[in-house]
């Protein structure tokens, strides 16, 4: 009887041990990942590789430098992770990892803005967003770390009225990278002006419109000869060929020709109760209310007109009493 019980209790505890051990969770597999992004200048076991258990925080490799991407070849990682026992990795064939450092990008436009804004008020400049930075050589955007607040901190700054060049140099408070290695800019700094420039090749005598024209920064020591209103532009031609993005002068510009040359015209003589009208050739361009000289095709005299509309010139009497009276050879 002892005996039945005894095996009885022996097969029920093997059974419920047998029970236990099917319902007991195989371990999560360690799986190598294809892409990762780290924030710290280290990349760890875990980083790379998802169930890393208690090695997840042992680091193995230096991070790239920030804002950067690198790739880690699957053999140098399983080398590196292989002393700690970290063993029977899925790789899913990938043959590198890649890596990338996190970073807040800091870009050149925000460098420039903040030299301006640093420039502002001193040395004789006015507002910051008149102020034109020009670098010395190329200057790329900036990264640090991606929790490093605020704004980039002026350390030094110089500038030079007369050779109007500039000396920064910025850290950032919350950015580890920028206290060790402070950032440092030179370059030119100028004032300037809003001036006015077509968008598109204009050819000559081509009359412009509000929408050809766009607006450009030019050093304020030319505001005294480029165009800073785009109203006094409108309506004017072309004086020669004017390229895109190239200020204007006034002398870039004319009223619109409205009789070319060799056009054919109606001459238009007039005093009170008298006006004649004859045909007659331009041997001058001309815009509205400019004189001009005019061959009567008649009497092939030459004589001087004002354009008072397109093909329509008007003489006075006292023009044509001195042609009339000037040397053959003017008549010809």
């Amino acid at each position: 009887m002892i005996r039945l019980m005894i095996a009885s209790v022996a097969l029920l505890l093997g059974l419920t041990g047998a029970g236990a051990a099917q319902t007991l969770p195989s371990p999560p597999i360690p799986m190598l990942k294809a892409t990762v992004t780290v924030t710290s200048d280290i990349v760890t076991i875990g980083d790379l590789v998802e169930n890393a258990g208690p090695v997840a925080n042992v680091p193995i490799f230096r991070a790239p430098d920030l804002g950067t991407t690198g790739a880690v070849a699957t053999e140098r990682i399983l080398d590196a992770i292989r002393p700690h026992q970290l063993i029977g990795i899925d790789t899913h064939g990938l043959a590198e990892v890649v890596v990338t450092r996190a970073s807040r990008p800091i870009t050149v436009r925000e460098i420039s803005g903040r030299i301006a804004h640093a420039l502002a008020g001193q040395y004789g400049f006015g507002n910051a967003r008149d102020i034109l930075i020009n670098f010395d050589g190329d200057v790329r955007t900036l990264q640090v770390e991606p929790n490093a607040a605020g704004e980039l901190r002026v350390l030094a700054l110089s500038y030079d009225p007369r050779s109007t060049r500039f000396d920064v140099t910025f850290d950032m408070p919350d950015s580890m990278a920028l206290q060790r290695q402070p950032a440092r800019y030179t370059g030119t700094a100028i004032e300037t002006v809003d001036a006015i420039a077509v968008d598109r090749p204009i050819e000559r005598g081509e009359v412009l419109q509000a929408s050809d024209l766009t607006v450009v920064r030019r050093p304020k020591a030319e505001g005294s000869v480029v165009l800073t209103d785009g109203k006094a532009a409108v309506g004017l031609a072309a004086r020669h060929a004017l390229r895109p993005d190239q200020p204007l002068a006034a002398t870039d510009l004319m009223k619109p020709e409205i009789v070319a040359r060799n056009d054919t015209v109606t001459i238009v003589y007039q005093v009170p109760g008298i006006t004649l009208t004859l045909r007659g050739q331009a041997k001058d361009a001309g815009a509205l209310g400019d004189t001009i000289s005019v061959v009567n095709t008649e009497s092939k005299r030459v004589m001087q007109a004002v354009v008072t509309g397109p093909s329509r010139v008007m003489v006075g009497p006292i023009t044509t009493q001195l042609v009339d009276n000037s040397p053959r050879e003017l008549s010809e």
